[in-house]
């Protein structure tokens, strides 16, 4: 689950993902990881209606893998300009962004840092939006809520971005983007100064330019090196950490709650207004994984708009309109 579209893998490819897997796991056990004891601080942006109000029916936004708070700032002026009451959160999920970098990469300590989050910012009636991995999380987060015993107006309405409640192993390709982030890395110093430097070796790994672009925007480069003054050794680095993401794929592959095929059972719901937006041209939401959908969230409506798997982006008008009509009508 990632902010863009992916293509079937092949064999070739699975082929590799085999050593990228080996690879990673020795990463985990020779690379020390920072590790949380609990929940921790998310970096975010914000708009504030003229009001003041920064508690009452807020927007929050979670994105998704390889994503920040900064892919979604243009709609969260489109969603102040629609909703000018309600203040509207984008977060950095842990390991994104500015956010802290810290192991487990799981869902339930993902919905942690929400909950840490909303209690903190004493945020009421809460609409939560999640896309792809980040929508995850925020199923996370519903579905905890009558375990923490949270009051019941803590969450208004939630919003899932092209993902489902699934459990099975992410594409291949995750493991090659991070294999070819690290590749870029670890090139001489002075070898990338601009982004378009790196987007020529990625290119090697990914033909899609606008899943590189999407890529690239993790990418940091010294300004020194792009001033062309490159005399010192450092090297570009991206500002995820490569080495924690790719030791928990496994877990991003996965979801805290489980539902059973076989009597459509669930062990908890989220009873609350729930929106599923679909891309069209996107698998991320099938016949298969529907019913585990529904049956976690009883009160959803399900919406299609044309696109691939980033339906946001892609067609951010349609995006935001029903966003915006479902938080206005229910």
């Amino acid at each position: 689950m990632t902010s863009f579209a992916l293509r079937p893998a092949l064999h070739f490819r699975q082929q590799r993902t085999r050593i990228l897997r080996v690879y990673c796991r020795n990463l985990s056990r020779t690379h020390g990881k920072p590790e949380s004891r609990g929940p921790v601080e998310l970096s975010y942006s914000s708009i504030i209606p003229e009001n003041g109000n920064e508690t009452e029916k807020p927007l929050v936004i979670l994105h998704g893998l390889f994503g920040s708070k900064r892919n979604w700032g243009s709609l969260t002026k489109a969603f102040h300009r629609d909703m000018p009451e309600r203040p509207i959160y984008a977060l950095d999920l842990r390991n994104h962004g500015a956010s802290p970098h810290v192991t487990p990469m799981t869902y339930e300590a993902m919905a942690d840092d929400v909950h840490k989050f909303v209690v903190d910012k004493n945020l009421r009636n809460v609409a939560l939006l999640g896309h792809s991995m980040g929508g995850k999380a925020a199923m996370a987060f519903a579905l905890s809520l009558k375990e923490r015993s949270t009051p019941l107006n803590t969450l208004s309405h939630l919003i899932i971005e092209d993902i489902t409640p699934s459990i099975g192993r992410l594409s291949p390709e995750f493991l090659e983007h991070i294999s070819a982030m690290k590749e870029i890395e670890s090139l001489p110093p002075g070898t990338i100064k601009t982004r378009s430097d790196a987007d020529h070796y990625l290119k090697r790994h990914e033909p899609d330019v606008s899943v590189r672009q999407f890529l690239l925007t993790n990418l940091h480069i010294p300004s020194h090196l792009r001033t062309g003054h490159d005399e010192s050794h450092d090297r570009v680095k991206f500002i995820v950490p490569l080495d924690i993401l790719a030791s928990s794929m496994d877990d991003l592959g996965s979801f805290p709650y489980r539902y059973s095929a076989e009597d459509n059972s669930v062990p908890t719901t989220w009873d609350g207004p729930t929106l599923a937006i679909k891309g069209t041209k996107s698998p991320f939401i099938n016949r298969k994984n529907l019913p585990a959908l529904r049956a976690f969230f009883p009160n959803i409506c399900l919406e299609e708009i044309d696109t691939g798997h980033w339906v946001h982006a892609e067609k951010p008008k349609e995006f935001k309109d029903l966003v915006v009509r479902f938080l206005q009508s229910s």
